[in-house]
């Protein structure tokens, strides 16, 4: 008799055929990128607060305890600065963390641990060390979490060298990079954007669906496949406006463009850190515009960064001004979140200004 709990059953893929693939959403793919690379490798252990018997408060890390035991999954105290400290000794020391904090919210109290040590040890120590440790974190709004759950403080990580930071937008890529973060000699800052968990919502993006844990998510590999850090995805070929975007706002953007009848190029960057460069400068030097969406705050957001980039590389080339739509600079509302995000209707108007004189 099988003697999976309702709950596993609930998070674990269901093949729609036989073969090597299945229908994931992407807590499913995170889950399956990491039961892949424990199965693979010995020295992958999965740890953070609530991560072991429970599964994680997203269910991400739901059945490892079961199938890899206590020493390769297990639960810490709430201390992410421990978390995060014990995960660089252990990866300094052969071992490949990937530490779970909560939510990305939680993660400051971890800076130092991050910035300081994680971070540099490599360079300190001439290589005679390294920190291959995975940090995993939800991230972003859309869950009505309100102002302690519900950030994206990625900017932050993009600016400390000796960092690389990931946000996935799709269950195929949320594996596939994962996978690859795991095996990175480098920390990586790997957030998951929750809003998406289970799914895209159905379109609405300026509410909440009424049935979007019900997803069916996409196709994914159930084994083992690597997606390249540095490496940004071109979801949608276009002439008339590269826009650059990443996690739930890849989906935003496609919607919206298909509502505006603009021919925009969509570039789904993956990785903030390493940037594929290459690719968003040959795409604006087609197309000749700009516009970057992100849901974090507008002021030092990685838009900044992603808009003095182009400016540097393709001046010359550009036909209007580069815009950018986020996030407002205010403190995370929580009644008003899906006035806060990055909608249709601003990436619509957005959209009208940067093409008004083509």
């Amino acid at each position: 008799m099988n003697d999976i709990t309702s709950e596993e059953a609930r998070i674990a893929p269901t093949p729609e055929r036989e073969g090597d693939t299945a229908r994931m959403n992407m807590i499913q793919a995170v889950n399956s990128a990491m039961d892949v690379m424990m199965a693979r490798d010995d020295n992958v252990v999965v740890m953070g607060e609530d991560v072991g018997y429970f599964g994680g408060v997203f269910r991400a890390t739901a059945g490892l305890q079961k199938k890899y035991g206590k020493t390769r999954v297990f639960d810490t105290p709430i201390t992410e600065c421990g978390i995060i400290g014990v995960a660089i000794g252990m990866g300094a020391y052969g071992l490949r963390p990937v530490p779970e904090i909560q939510f990305a919210d939680y993660i400051y109290p971890a800076l130092d641990q991050l910035v300081s040590e994680a971070a540099r040890l490599r360079y300190r120590s001439a290589g005679e060390f390294i920190a291959p440790l995975t940090v995993r974190s939800p991230f972003g709004g859309g869950i009505f979490g309100g102002q302690t759950h519900s950030q994206s403080p990625e900017s932050i990580f993009t600016h400390v060298s000796g960092l690389k930071t990931v946000i996935p937008a799709t269950p195929y890529d949320a594996k596939g990079l994962l996978i690859s973060c795991i095996e990175d000699n480098d920390p990586v800052i790997f957030f998951e954007p929750k809003r998406i968990y289970n799914g895209p919502f159905d379109g609405h993006w300026d509410r909440p669906a009424k049935n979007w844990s019900n997803h069916p998510g996409g196709e994914v590999p159930t084994g083992y496949y690597r997606i390249p850090l540095g490496k940004a995805s071109v979801v949608r070929e276009g002439d008339a406006v590269t826009i650059l975007c990443y996690g739930t706002m890849v989906h935003v953007v496609a919607d919206s463009v298909a509502e505006s009848g603009v021919n925009a190029e969509i570039i789904d960057l993956r990785t903030l850190v390493p940037l594929d460069i290459d690719t968003i400068v040959e795409s604006v030097k087609k197309t000749g515009r700009c516009m970057i969406v992100h849901e974090a705050t507008r002021t030092q957001g990685f838009g900044s960064e992603l808009s003095a980039t182009v400016q540097e590389r393709c001046f010359y080339h550009l036909e209007a001004p580069i815009l950018r739509v986020t996030g407002f600079d205010t403190p995370y509302p929580h009644s008003l979140e899906w006035a806060y995000f990055p909608g249709p209707v601003r990436i619509g108007q957005a959209l009208k200004e940067i093409m008004k004189d083509a």
